[in-house]
């Protein structure tokens, strides 16, 4: 069938399936073949995976935003791939960890840090996947990468036994492993740790709790209302500052020239020079932009994206 909507589902993602699967189920269920999605989710792993269908797919790189975890750890287990699905590489009584000893370490890992990404991931090395040379035996170390961790908290505790496991929420930007998060620190701490739960519970502005699970998309589906979980992209990009296009500019934006002050409907905007705006003409999205910001006098809007052709 021919698929009538661009735009983006929140899904929730479960544990077992890959990202990758979701993406393949989503285009059995719509017929649409043209189906991404904004950042990874790890297979073990639940929650917020947000897809992106038709031209929306185009939308990517303005909606992988900051994230939000909720993450268990076990203190005195590690593993070759940093979660409780790899191979147990080192176990270690950590019976005297003390709930005070994990919350003064974790104003340590905040701000920007260089973080090494796990062996085992979705990160390209060479143009390879990490993932898939892990599976011909070869292991590499990647470099680190720069990420930003904005907060992080110790929710609840287990305290006392062989292996104590302990509830963080996590607040980061994209990109952030926080299985590496995790094991750092257990070797901060001495004892090591592994992560045996993960569910994401935000993505930008798409949390959780307006997610659909595939039972209920399939429902939809079987109904032929499967367009009510699909948010347009114009409404998805609602982060983004708004500039409205006058008529007689909108079909020089569409061919994707610039946008000048006397293009726009009275706009007066102090936005720091490579600002990213949504270029809208009554309700219809045409574009995103960056500002380009030459003298207080001479402001133009350079579209990186066409929506509307």
């Amino acid at each position: 069938m021919k698929w009538p909507v661009d735009g983006v589902v929140n899904v929730l993602k479960p544990p077992g399936m890959t990202s990758h699967d979701v993406v393949d189920w989503m285009r059995r269920l719509t017929g649409l073949k043209r189906i991404g999605h904004t950042g990874t989710l790890d297979p073990g792993a639940c929650g917020v995976l947000v897809l992106l269908l038709g031209r929306a797919t185009r939308a990517a790189r303005f909606l992988a935003d900051d994230k939000e975890y909720r993450a268990e750890a076990i203190f005195g287990i590690e593993t070759d791939t940093q979660d409780i699905y790899g191979k147990v590489t080192a176990i270690r009584d950590a019976s005297a960890l003390r709930p005070e000893e994990v919350t003064a370490v974790l104003p340590r890992f905040l701000g920007r840090v260089n973080q090494m990404p796990p062996p085992v991931s979705a990160v390209h090395y060479r143009g390879e996947r990490l993932y898939r040379l892990a599976r011909t035996g070869k292991i590499v170390t990647p470099p680190p990468r720069t990420v930003e961790i904005y907060s992080i908290e110790v929710l609840s505790g287990k305290w006392g036994c062989k292996h104590p496991r302990v509830l963080l929420h996590v607040a980061c930007s994209k990109g952030t492993y926080v299985r590496a998060l995790v094991a750092e620190i257990g070797r901060i701490l001495g004892y090591g740790a592994t992560l045996s739960f993960l569910l994401r519970t935000r993505v930008g502005c798409f949390a959780v709790g307006g997610a659909y699970a595939l039972e209920e998309l399939a429902a939809l589906g079987a109904e032929g209302r499967i367009e009510e979980a699909v948010i347009p992209v114009a409404k998805a990009l609602n982060h983004l500052p708004v500039v409205t296009v006058k008529p007689s500019a909108v079909k020089a934006v569409r061919s994707g020239g610039r946008l000048y002050r006397a293009g726009t409907v009275g706009f007066e905007g102090s936005l720091p020079s490579g600002t990213l705006v949504r270029l809208v003409a009554g309700q219809d999205l045409l574009a995103v932009a960056r500002l380009e910001l030459a003298t207080e006098e001479t402001i133009a809007f350079k579209p990186v994206w066409v929506y509307a052709s």
